[in-house]
């Protein structure tokens, strides 16, 4: 019966290569794109309906009307300037998943994490160089959004008469605190700033969990620890495409995402790298107690895109995200050279032992300052403007800042510098174009 079933399952799988293979060359070849954003190719209608969603700001039956009063929307990090490398590898990362194919809760070794998905998450960071995890413990989590609040848990204090003060430096990803007042616990609560608290509190007797984003969200600057005690890393931007990788990170709790990395944040992946087996065991406690552990067939998607980035040590995927971060942040610097009322943050070389030479970090966001004294309120200034940002009150900053995205699709950047380039245009009393 156990040979039968062997046997059965080796067809089953041959099967669904066979369909993936097939499914792959239709939608790189055949131009079987459904569900498709576009803005100029041809989207034919399937049984009434379209067969594709306009890119932002174009419409019309075939997506390629672009609406002149359109506001470029940099607000989000949502990450699809890495679509077009996707598209070139369609067939070796698509997945078709077999009905009967991990039903179970859980793997044949009893756990809910896919050993082969954890021995490829090593890999890629052995591959960088960007983080240890020889002897450490990895925990997946829905994004590294959960893993965040169960890190705070896992870290925070037992005694709930002394809660663990939470803290973060500004500016900083706003979640760390809107997840920490929203669970409301009793065990932790958030006390913002890290330098405000530390000059009106001693580290003594206190109970302290500093959140360290580096590269930071959102003005890419290499951050560390400032008060040295319990510590979660949040390395979601620490890849070569955003900052020269100096070395591995050897930190006691790191936070990684997949969205960050290869873009499918839609995914909804993340990893923790953890030093102490308590601490560990407390994260995929709390994992386990919101879910019963991470679907599997997102860890079968995850499986497959790990295996594409790996391939030839990681060449192709780095350089393609590098060279298309690096080209975005030329031209945007070359279009704010020529204004005084906007700036942005100093980017710093460093030797990257990643690509083996000295490069220019190429952040995820630009950090924009608005210069003027009136202009206090920066992301009026920049909608004004016709351009959607993140207000730096948002990161606890001050709102003269705004944070744009420059990871959205190429479409999206395009629209973005031309916006740009028509306010620095009309700054300087005059008219260019890009």
């Amino acid at each position: 019966m156990g040979k039968t079933k062997k046997c059965c399952y080796g067809l089953c799988l041959l099967i669904s290569v066979a369909i993936n293979i097939l499914f792959s060359i239709n939608l790189y070849v055949g131009g079987g794109q459904w569900g498709e954003k576009k803005h100029e190719d041809s989207c034919q209608p399937v049984l009434g309906q379209p067969a594709c969603e306009c890119f932002d700001c174009y419409g019309g039956s075939d997506c390629s009307e672009l609406s002149p009063e359109c506001s470029a929307d940099a607000d989000s990090g949502d990450p699809l300037f890495l679509e077009p490398f996707w598209m070139q590898h369609a067939t070796e990362s698509a997945v078709v998943i077999s009905g009967w194919h991990r039903m179970s809760y859980r793997y044949a070794d009893y756990t809910t994490m896919s050993k082969e998905l954890e021995n490829y998450i090593r890999k890629i960071h052995l591959l960088v160089g960007n983080a240890v995890t020889e002897g450490r413990y990895i925990v997946f989590g829905i994004g590294s959004t959960q893993l965040l609040n169960a890190a705070v848990y896992a870290l925070s204090s037992e005694n709930s008469s002394s809660p663990s003060n939470v803290l973060a430096s500004i500016p900083f990803y706003p979640m760390y605190k809107a997840q920490t007042v929203f669970f409301n616990s009793e065990s932790f609560g958030f006390e913002g700033d890290t330098y405000s608290w530390q000059s009106n509190n001693s580290t003594n007797n206190m109970d302290v969990i500093e959140f360290v984003t580096s590269p930071n969200n959102p003005d890419g600057e290499l951050k560390k620890s400032v008060l040295g005690g319990k510590t979660i890393y949040d390395h979601a931007y620490y890849w070569p495409h955003f900052t020269p990788i100096t070395g591995p990170s050897d930190h006691d709790l790191m936070i990684f995402t997949l969205s960050k990395l290869t873009g499918h944040a839609g995914t909804r992946f993340g990893w923790a790298v953890i030093k102490d087996k308590d601490v560990y065991e407390k994260v995929l406690n709390y994992i386990s107690m919101a879910d019963l552990g991470i679907s599997k067939d997102t860890q079968l998607r995850v499986l497959k895109l790990l295996k594409v980035a790996v391939e030839e040590d990681g060449k192709p995927l780095f350089e393609f995200a590098y060279n298309t971060m690096r080209e975005r942040w030329d031209r945007l610097t070359s279009v704010l050279s020529k204004s005084t009322r906007f700036s942005i943050q100093k980017r710093h070389p460093s030797h990257c032992n990643f690509f083996n030479e000295t490069r220019l970090a190429s952040p995820a966001y630009a950090w924009v300052k608005c210069e003027r004294e009136e202009d206090d309120d920066c992301g009026a200034v920049l909608e004004a403007g016709k351009i959607i940002g993140r207000a730096g009150s948002i990161f606890s900053a001050k709102d003269c800042y705004t944070r744009l995205s420059l990871i959205k699709s190429q479409y999206d950047f395009e629209l973005l510098l031309q916006r740009l380039t028509e306010l620095v245009s009309r700054e300087n009393g005059s008219i260019e174009t890009m």
